[in-house]
């Protein structure tokens, strides 16, 4: 893994996060506990902060990052972001799943309880409002979320994330 100081920021992290050997940190990052950034991951911090919650998985080939001091990049607990993903610039709320290629970015919103689509492009400024699916280039909403969805996709993709973080802890 690296993780690289800019600007006299360094990134911070909490207990019981998993980062893959060619995951990359840099700057001003504040990261919660039981995180995980896998492989190929960038989380670069140089041009803004990004803070991060508590149980984030941030999957294989993801970048975040944020645009020179007008949009920093927010995230919540319990958030999956998807192989490829680009967020950027954005807030994402608690319990989101943002889907396999999907981009978000500066200043869109995305609420709590939401899902955005593998493939989907959340255009600049765009709200997102809770219980939402949205999915599309750009993205718009199809449907609201079910309790289903919500415990068989967003929750449950957060928990396996966590499981699967713990395969390459063990000894």
């Amino acid at each position: 893994m690296l993780i690289k100081t800019v600007l006299g920021h360094t990134p911070q992290y909490g207990a019981n996060c998993f980062f893959a050997e060619n995951a990359t940190l840099i700057g001003d990052i504040i990261m919660g506990d039981s995180c995980s950034v896998w492989f190929q991951a960038v989380v670069r911090g140089d041009v803004h902060r990004i803070r991060i919650g508590n149980h984030v998985n941030i999957q294989d080939g993801a970048v975040l990052h944020a645009t020179y001091k007008t949009s920093p990049t927010t995230i919540g607990d319990h958030v999956s972001i998807g192989h490829n993903a680009i967020v950027h610039g954005c807030t994402i709320h608690d319990n989101v799943l943002v889907g396999m290629g999907a981009i978000i970015m500066d200043d869109a919103v995305v609420e709590s309880n939401s899902i955005i689509a593998a493939g989907a492009v959340v255009s600049k400024n765009t709200i997102v409002p809770e219980g939402s699916v949205f999915a599309g280039v750009p993205a718009k909403k199809i449907k609201d979320t079910s309790a289903e969805l919500i415990a068989g996709e967003i929750k449950q993709i957060a928990q396996n994330y966590s499981l699967y973080a713990s395969w390459f802890n063990e000894d």
